[in-house]
């Protein structure tokens, strides 16, 4: 007989593309290893909306937090990497989840050539804006990455 984990078993995670003046959301199964978009909520100067970050929170009742690390090409943090990071400690403070962070490298990049694909072609970002879909990439690529360490 083994001693039980004290740890939770992660099942549902949301993940976070942040950004100064959006911030892309979505959901991820660890089972599937899949994620989908879910909303873009909009900050103002990388400060969200509390509320309904917390009622994405009552909604969606995840067992942990992804939040993309935009890092430069090098692997070096950029100018934001410190603003997600603070982004990630006040995730952890205000809903008492693990908080993760991932390399977001070039998930923009890959969610607009999806939507792209997806025939979802715009004029202009504000209309068709790629943060959820960004969120939902790096979210699969933070479950890739950890498959042999989820149940």
């Amino acid at each position: 007989m083994t001693a039980p984990s004290l740890a939770k078993p992660l099942r549902l995670l949301l993940g976070f593309d942040y950004g100064s003046k959006q911030i892309g959301v979505a959901v991820g199964q660890v089972i599937t290893g899949q994620a989908r978009e879910l909303c873009v909520l909009k900050a103002q100067n990388g400060v969200p909306d509390w509320q309904k970050v917390e009622a994405l929170m009552r909604e969606w009742q995840p067992d942990a937090l992804i939040v993309g690390l935009p890092l430069n090409m090098d692997g070096s943090p950029s100018d934001m990497s410190a603003r997600a990071e603070k982004f990630s400690r006040q995730l952890h403070g205000r809903f008492q989840l693990p908080v993760h962070t991932h390399d977001e490298r070039l998930t923009t990049y890959a969610a607009k050539g999806e939507q792209i694909a997806r025939g979802q072609r715009s004029n202009s970002y504000r209309d068709n804006p790629v943060d959820a879909l960004a969120a939902a990439l790096l979210l699969e690529g933070w479950l890739s990455a950890h498959s042999e360490e989820t149940p």
